[in-house]
């Protein structure tokens, strides 16, 4: 999977120590469009700048301009995009725009943000027709944990350790059961759904079990 990336992800598990989880998980790559690193993160993300730059120096993060787009011919597409995009968010949430805008764009399938407010990037994307699947650091680390990259303790811990880093007061039993619902019990789209069960007849999940064994440490 690919994935291009908000600015809130990026300040989150930076100033967790744990952005590594979004490379191992989006091994085909990911991105971010130059606004997010040039505007956003020098006015949001100063303290965690330096250890952005050296993983678009090192290639794990790549970094989308106006001038790579037109290399590719897709400037014109790009910029359709956000103009679209802008009539739908807030000018609160410029960054958001930008990165779901890469995303139509390049055909990246996942956008990463921890927006989730009523109206925000992450429920429209949930709601509205796009081809862009919206996943939040929790959602990821839930998604690792059912495909067995992490057990269930190092999920607990990783989830506290994002949270109490951004303080954003999040409470792991809320993002599971939202996860549940999204993916199992009244999903958004049934494109989801199918999406989760093409992957756990793929990876042998045993989602009932899995959670549960979640659920013991809550």
């Amino acid at each position: 999977m690919r994935a291009s990336l908000d600015t809130n992800v990026l300040i989150h598990v930076y100033r967790a120590g744990l952005e590594d989880i979004l490379f191992d998980f989006f091994a085909d790559g990911v991105f971010i469009y130059e606004q997010i690193r040039k505007i956003e993160l020098e006015h949001h993300g100063q303290d965690i700048l330096d250890k952005v730059d050296a993983d678009i120096e090192s290639g794990k993060i790549e970094v989308y301009t106006n001038e790579s787009l037109k290399q590719q011919a897709v400037l014109k597409i790009f910029e359709t995009n956000v103009n679209e995009n802008k009539l739908l968010y807030g000018s609160g949430d410029l960054g958001e725009v930008y990165a779901i805008s890469l995303a139509q764009t390049i055909g990246a399938y996942s956008l990463v943000t921890d927006d989730i407010k009523q109206g925000g990037p992450y429920m429209s994307l949930l709601q509205m027709e796009y081809d862009i699947m919206p996943f939040t650091f929790a959602d990821i680390l839930i998604l690792r944990y059912l495909m067995e990259d992490a057990d269930a303790v190092q999920t607990m811990r990783d989830f506290n350790t994002v949270n109490e880093a951004s303080d954003l007061q999040w409470s792991f039993r809320s993002q599971m059961v939202k996860f549940i619902k999204r993916f199992w019990k009244d999903p958004y789209k049934n494109e989801e759904r199918t999406w989760m069960s093409k992957l756990v007849e793929e990876r042998k999940i045993r989602v009932k079990s899995k959670f549960t064994e979640l659920q013991k440490l809550l």
